[in-house]
């Protein structure tokens, strides 16, 4: 049975548990709260956002050739994936600081996201593989052969770990146990229906519909957006008009609004969905000067963060790469 992620469901759990890391956390005083509360305690009173009166960085700095494509976020800590060597970097979303948390494979690591007890699940890029990580510690808790072409990017449900692969018609899926637990099973929806593989990237980023029941994956080729039963790959295109995501990449759904990074567009794309994720128009489409190739999406304090993978800059050793923060008012 599909249900919907506990991941979004359980933000309290999650800041309770990465405010123990490594990384300081900053105290910001909000309606309700006393001064002296962190981020934690100040959800943990009911609070949807614990810092909605202060200035945030628009830009945060990654380390030099550290290649982005991946980002997650928990309240106010944010990790990111190297596509160069696989390392996880953690940064602080309030202060801008942060550090490598976990040293990669020397392989990449592309999409990830992170669940309600802080586990990142990474995508292995050209390894066609996942890795399970601690977000606090970096311990590298698992590492699955999914014998994928190019695994992309991973949504977490309840009950499974679900990767895209952007060279084979298929969603690798990680069977989780209770309490989210990793196992040892992994299998294969084979992608159907309006599913057309063509040259090129194909199925690159994915996310939940609303309500939970089914996946939702964006072509980047194409440009078209699926609709993908999660227990046997049956997809159905999702009736935009006569608007394409070409480039699509990272996709963040809240509620019914979907937005998707197009990376080489240099643009965001918003997208109200209906109730079943049948339809959806394009409500706005969003740039920002700062943009160089933003990849993937993650949400903090009212605002939206990319980091920008530059696909256009030959990497050097003094690359500079950075995440954009870009309001959503």
């Amino acid at each position: 049975m599909f249900s919907y992620p506990k991941r979004l469901a359980a933000p309290t759990a999650i800041l309770a548990a990465i405010t123990l890391a490594a990384v300081p956390a900053t105290a910001v005083a909000a309606p309700g709260a006393t001064p002296s509360s962190s981020p934690a305690q100040q959800l943990a009173h009911g609070l949807r956002d614990p810092f909605p009166q202060i200035d945030l960085p628009d830009r945060i700095d990654l380390p030099d050739a550290f290649q982005p494509e991946g980002i997650t976020t928990a309240g106010p800590y944010a990790w990111f994936g190297s596509l160069a060597d696989g390392d996880i970097y953690r940064a602080d979303l309030v202060t801008g600081e942060g550090e490598v948390i976990s040293h990669g494979p020397g392989t990449p690591s592309v999409g990830l996201t992170i669940d309600a007890r802080g586990r990142l699940f990474v995508a292995g890029g050209t390894a066609g593989d996942a890795r399970v990580v601690d977000g606090r510690s970096g311990e590298v808790l698992a590492t699955y052969d999914l014998g994928g072409g190019f695994v992309n990017d991973v949504v977490v449900t309840d009950d499974y770990a679900y990767f895209t692969d952007s060279q084979r018609a298929v969603v690798h899926r990680l069977h989780l146990g209770p309490r989210g637990e990793p196992t040892d099973t992994v299998d294969e929806l084979a992608l159907h229906g309006d599913w057309e593989q063509v040259d090129g990237f194909n199925a690159n980023g994915i996310t939940t519909s609303p309500g939970g029941k089914a996946l939702l994956v964006v072509n980047s080729t194409t440009g078209d957006l699926f609709r993908v039963h999660p227990d046997n790959g049956h997809a159905d295109r999702v009736d935009l008009g006569d608007t394409k995501l070409t480039n699509g990449d990272g996709m963040l759904r809240t509620g019914r609004t979907l937005h998707v990074a197009q990376n080489t567009r240099n643009q965001v794309s918003t997208v109200r969905l209906d109730r079943t994720a049948s339809s959806g128009r394009v409500v706005q489409t969003r740039t920002s000067d700062d943009f160089d190739t933003p990849t993937t999406i993650a949400r903090f304090a009212g605002a939206l963060y990319l980091p920008n993978a530059r696909f256009t800059t030959t990497p050097e050793d003094d690359t500079a790469y950075w995440v954009t923060r870009l309001p959503l008012h």
